[in-house]
């Protein structure tokens, strides 16, 4: 049951975002995309005239919107990445799906350059702490700032209210 809330999650999160840029082989789009068939996945570097294999998709990660925020790429031994788990930010990747008859494949398409795929962080328990960090500080500073806001509307509508409470 757990297996399949978890797949349903996903691929509503993957229905809903736009961040794949899926580009079909034929002029007609898919129009809906499992996570299952995504996993795996190879992944290249976009406009790469060797057509060398940089890794494959090993996991997709979701934000609190259920959005697809990042892949993690198990690198092969290319470009000196050493096997390393990176982390693909949305806007860095494109899905390019072929169809031919029943049959669909889907690969990844880094649009970076082979320094900028060397300097992508890598996944692991560091990396997840310090994003769960800097959401939760984002979500604070959010919180704060409407806060205030909403304080100094207040303020500037009912001026009297402050003169009561002194």
């Amino acid at each position: 049951m757990r297996k399949s809330i978890l797949t349903t999650a996903v691929s509503a999160a993957l229905l809903s975002s736009v961040a794949f840029n899926a580009n079909a082989a034929s002029d007609e789009p898919q129009g809906m995309y499992s996570a299952n068939d995504i996993m795996d996945a190879d992944v290249y570097l976009e406009g790469d005239d060797t057509n060398e294999e940089i890794g494959d998709v090993d996991d997709i990660l979701l934000n609190e919107d259920m959005k697809v925020s990042a892949l993690v790429v198990e690198s092969g031994s290319v470009l000196g990445l050493g096997g390393r788990e990176i982390v693909v930010d949305t806007d860095y990747f494109s899905l390019e799906t072929d169809t031919d008859g029943d049959d669909t494949e889907h690969r990844i398409l880094v649009n970076a350059s082979e320094d900028e795929v060397k300097s992508f962080p890598t996944y692991d328990r560091d990396w997840w702490e310090q994003t769960k960090a800097n959401a939760r500080d984002a979500w604070e500073s959010t919180e704060e700032g409407v806060e205030s806001a909403w304080q100094s509307t207040r303020d500037a509508i009912n001026p009297d209210d402050e003169a009561m409470e002194e």
